[in-house]
């Protein structure tokens, strides 16, 4: 009787799993199905298939500069990111335990609050030291602000889990400091800095509040542009953006785990 019961609850365990992941996914199933509509208006179920939507988002110029900027301060946003949650980190973890609190909460507030709230700071704080809106480093600045936390918990996690005998091996066997550093606490966190860098990028790319009040006036991004093209028009080429842009955040994931594998990822 243990064991039919037990095929039983297994069964329905995974039938639960499964109509979550399809819940989880249902939303961007209708997205990609809906831009493959030939039809004039955005619905589901589409009228029929078409790639037209996509023609049109290829020879749409102010979707394609969006698209190009937001690339452009994704890919800045992560290389600074990275830089200083990966040193933000290694400090971290040779702190003491009362400076780790501190340091930890600082770090890691931006994403502790609300992400209009961390704008409309920004925001006050550019105008008040006459920075204002007119150039893209307060939306450049707005960006790493909010995707440093990440790198800095991913290369944390992956540093507290380091044997630090490791190191101290080096070191008993000649090694300089930084050459201890270089050939083995290096390589040991590079599946965090990695990790880390991912999700700045994907973070960066799809951010909205950030940008939506930190963009100038002519230096809009995907996702705003995505927005603002949604108030006047409704036809595919919105779920043919976001489909897109579907495809670039797979295309992070896929890059990430050819580099160091998605198993290595740590919460």
């Amino acid at each position: 009787m243990a064991r039919p019961r037990a095929g039983v609850g297994r069964f329905a365990f995974n039938l639960t799993v499964g109509l979550i992941y399809l819940f989880l996914m249902l939303p961007i199933i209708i997205v990609v199905i809906a831009s493959l509509n030939s039809g004039a208006y955005l619905k589901f179920p589409p009228d029929g298939l078409s790639l037209r939507w996509y023609k049109e988002f290829f020879t749409n110029g102010p979707f394609l500069n969006s698209a190009w900027l937001s690339i452009k301060v994704a890919v800045i946003s992560t290389i600074i990111s990275t830089i200083i949650g990966t040193l933000a980190a290694l400090y971290y973890v040779k702190a003491s335990e009362r400076m780790q609190i501190g340091l930890r909460l600082g770090l890691i507030s931006p994403i502790l609050l609300p992400e209009i709230l961390t704008a409309i700071a920004l925001l006050l704080f550019y105008y008040m030291v006459g920075i204002g809106t007119t150039t893209l480093i307060g939306l450049q600045i707005g960006h790493v602000l909010i995707t440093t936390p990440y790198v800095f918990l991913n290369v944390t996690a992956t540093l507290e889990g380091i044997n630090p005998s490791l190191q101290e091996a080096a070191r008993s066997l000649g090694a300089r400091p930084q050459m201890a550093f270089r050939r083995v606490t290096l390589p040991l966190m590079k599946q965090g800095v990695v990790n880390g860098a991912m999700f700045a990028f994907i973070i960066s790319f799809d951010t909205f509040s950030i940008s939506l009040l930190l963009k100038g006036i002519h230096s809009m991004t995907l996702p705003i542009q995505l927005f603002e093209y949604l108030r006047w028009s409704f036809d595919p080429t919105a779920a043919a953006v976001a489909t897109l842009s579907i495809l670039v955040t797979l295309a992070a994931v896929f890059i990430t785990d050819r580099l160091v594998g998605l198993r290595t990822l740590r919460f």
